[in-house]
């Protein structure tokens, strides 16, 4: 599955090309996601939902760094 962001200056004209996406059979799904004055996306997220997430997960700052720079090591 591809994903496309765009950024669109007017939020009439947004909403407007969001029903449209939501009309063409081969978009699976439209998803606004909200924006500050900086361009930052807002995020309404759980703290806890991501609870658990490298549970199980054998994570250190030597394998991270061994998987991200294979040839410094």
């Amino acid at each position: 599955m591809e994903q496309i962001v765009i950024q669109v200056k007017d939020k009439k004209k947004a909403q407007a090309l969001k029903i449209f996406l939501q009309t063409l059979d081969f978009v699976e799904s439209v998803t606004e996601l909200g924006m500050n004055r900086q361009g930052r996306q807002i995020k309404s997220a759980d703290f806890f939902s991501i609870a658990g997430l490298w549970a199980g997960r054998d994570i250190s700052k030597e394998s991270i760094r061994k998987e991200a720079w294979p040839q410094r090591i």
